[in-house]
């Protein structure tokens, strides 16, 4: 038996980030989204150095859905035609880990030979989509007529409690009671991310956040205000998902998939978790651990899910970076998560500041700043190891992405 058929090989190894692209990003941008995310995909293969020729696999999260509007700008068969691609492997659905779950799936395909240059890309528009209306008009039930609950929407939509503000406004609330965090502390998520933001030319909100700004804030539902909340956008991200033995005569150097996390061990569900003050990020970054000898103080950067404040928070507990219920004290005062301290913290702005592309995004600005190409944001160290992560609740994924 050969190495690579060893029965405890790590498989994700097999993969790496080879290409990044990403499409205009613009509060409203009115523009087709089927556009804006071939705009990306192309990038994407270009920076890679392949062609479309070259491609051979395709991922995507969530899939075409019209409902909540904006929420996906194009399914796995729009971008398959648009670019006349022939896949042998092709994958797009809601229902994985994460954000990233798609990406973690292309990483099992391109390690199963399945493909060898798989296309990733995640796109939105739901800026365009509220139009100038505000957030609640693309939620379920927020647009005036009739919608039909499912799920476990049946349970919340009654009760005005739609969106994921509230859900995770309820485990923000959980860690406040039993760990003695505070509001202040929150916001140093939010200022981090508004500085950073002001170093990229795509963010959506560049201006300076003081503490006292973060505060005071309208409330959306305690304990997030406005600043705790992602910036609704419209843009695509896409990336090439290749394996490894393929890869080191492309146009980058590989960024090797050191291990993946995708595991959830309580209930599949928001509000009937097994410990309120956590969530599947807890489950998903202890696998991705258990898959690697490197550590969380190997780590040099961390580009991590902030929909909400308190979900980066989580995160970093989630990955070890602290103790369970220190992320308050770990993040407070913004020295230890600036883009010159101990570990850079989402570099790019965020969703909070730089605009809400969901997940992707962070894997975006990961591998830009390990190939040194973030320009004016650009962490001043050379990454070695970089960690991203997304998702929050029942959805949540991780990777652990090294210099090969």
């Amino acid at each position: 038996m050969t190495h690579s058929q060893t029965a405890n090989e790590i498989i994700e190894r097999r993969a790496c980030i080879s290409g990044v692209g990403q499409s205009d990003v613009g509060r409203r941008l009115f523009r087709d989204p089927l556009e804006l995310t071939l705009d990306a995909c192309l990038a994407a293969i270009d920076h890679a150095g392949l062609t479309t020729s070259d491609i051979d696999g395709l991922a995507t999260y969530p899939g075409p859905m019209s409902t909540p509007a904006g929420f996906s700008g194009a399914g796995a068969y729009d971008v398959m035609d648009a670019l006349r691609l022939n896949c042998g492997w092709y994958s797009g659905g809601l229902e994985t880990s994460g954000q990233l779950g798609s990406v973690i799936n292309a990483c099992l395909a391109v390690a199963s030979g399945l493909a060898n240059h798989v296309l990733c890309f995640r796109s939105v528009w739901e800026g365009s989509a509220q139009g100038g209306q505000g957030r609640s008009s693309v939620m379920p039930g927020g647009s005036g007529g009739s919608f039909k609950a499912s799920g476990f929407m049946e349970w919340t939509l009654p009760f005005s409690a739609p969106s994921a503000a509230i859900w995770i406004a309820q485990f923000a609330q959980r860690h406040f009671h039993l760990y003695g965090t505070t509001k202040e502390q929150m916001g140093w998520i939010a200022i981090n991310a508004r500085r950073n933001a002001a170093l990229n030319p795509k963010a959506i909100y560049t201006e300076p956040m003081s503490m006292d700004d973060y505060l005071n804030a309208r409330v959306i539902s305690t304990p997030f205000g406005l600043f705790d909340c992602d910036a609704p956008c419209d843009g695509a991200t896409a990336m090439i998902v290749s394996r490894l033995d393929r890869a080191h005569d492309l146009r980058n150097p590989p960024l090797r998939v050191e291990a993946v996390g995708s595991a959830i061990h309580g209930r599949p569900s928001w509000d009937q978790f097994d410990d309120l003050s956590t969530m599947a990020n807890r489950d998903a970054g202890a696998q991705m651990w258990s898959r690697t000898d490197l550590k969380p103080s190997d780590v040099q950067m961390l580009q991590a899910y902030d929909g909400f404040t308190f979900l980066t928070m989580s995160w970093i507990e989630a990955l070890g970076f602290c103790k369970v219920g220190e992320s308050g004290p770990f993040i407070d005062g913004g020295t230890r998560i600036a883009r010159d301290g101990e570990l850079p913290l989402n570099t790019h702005g965020g969703q909070l500041s730089g605009g809400r592309l969901h997940g992707y995004g962070f894997l975006h600005e990961a591998a830009t700043q390990m190939w040194g190409q973030a320009g004016a944001r650009q962490i001043a160290r050379n990454v070695e190891v970089g960690a991203v992560a997304a998702g929050g609740g029942n959805t949540c994924g991780c990777l652990l992405l090294v210099k090969d």
